[in-house]
């Protein structure tokens, strides 16, 4: 397939999800506890499921991991990661801050992203090489002259381990912290891409959460990271920086770290 075909195979998985999700969304829908606490919903189980149907008639060769059904076909050099409801927390509260996250790696590493919003209509289409569309036109990130200018958004503080949360507030400090932002899991992303947000942190993501993002930020003039400045694949350790502003990226690493180590 070209790449072309697998963007438009991209979006029809982000419609098909969004059918399941809208007639759910605020309403009274099932949900229960995975084994980590987190919630999922009946929502999130239909969404994936719609999009693995398509999958499979579509492109039964290419490997899927998901994030409520796990992985099939996992030799495949293709893979198609599945987040039906990146911020189930933000659809439950009733809040259009969530997204279906569509990534494809090849080889591990992120070709399409995908984030798309199904109750105000959002989308964002990134692909390697070539420039991010947010529904149908051009989103380019913003320039930021300095650090203490720049709005930084993060899901939560209770994402963080005590570690990671010292390391992350002592970045924080040095950015303009009075107007940082709360909530958002992948919509933050969506944001800094279009230009509205500077600098996302986060810590212990999965490679569902992250792999869709890396297209979406990079295609939009941003630059997508660890925090040790590595870029991201299938084998990162879920530490992410989203930066609209590469020039910005050493201030970051140098705020984030007294040298972040994995320890």
């Amino acid at each position: 397939m070209s790449l072309s075909d697998d963007i438009t195979l991209a979006n029809r998985l982000a419609d098909a999800a969004g059918a399941a999700i809208r007639p759910l969304f605020r309403s009274a829908y099932a949900h229960e506890a995975k084994a980590d606490a987190s919630p999922v919903t009946e929502a999130d189980r239909a969404a994936e499921a719609a999009m693995r149907r398509l999958l499979d008639a579509e492109a039964p060769r290419d490997g899927i991991i998901g994030e409520e059904y796990g992985a099939e076909r996992p030799e495949s050099s293709r893979q198609w990661v599945l987040d039906p409801i990146d911020g189930t927390v933000s659809f439950m509260a009733g809040r259009p801050i969530f997204g279906t996250l569509i990534a494809l790696l090849q080889d591990g590493w992120p070709l399409i992203g995908i984030i798309d919003q199904p109750i105000a209509g959002e989308r964002w289409v990134g692909a390697m090489g070539q420039p991010t569309l947010f529904n149908g036109k051009p989103a380019t990130t913003r320039t930021c002259r300095n650090l203490s200018d720049a709005v930084l958004a993060t899901t939560g503080p209770q994402y963080f381990s005590d570690h990671d949360g010292e390391h992350f507030m002592a970045l924080a400090a040095q950015t303009s912290h009075k107007r940082m932002v709360f909530g958002g899991d992948c919509y933050n992303y969506g944001l800094l891409a279009s230009g509205h947000i500077d600098l996302v942190v986060e810590a212990g993501l999965k490679l569902h959460d992250f792999a869709a993002l890396v297209p979406v930020v990079e295609g939009a003039g941003g630059t997508m990271c660890d925090w040790n400045g590595d870029p991201l694949n299938a084998d990162s350790a879920g530490h992410v920086i989203a930066l609209g502003d590469p020039a910005r990226l050493e201030d970051v690493i140098e705020g984030l770290a007294c040298h972040h180590e994995h320890d």
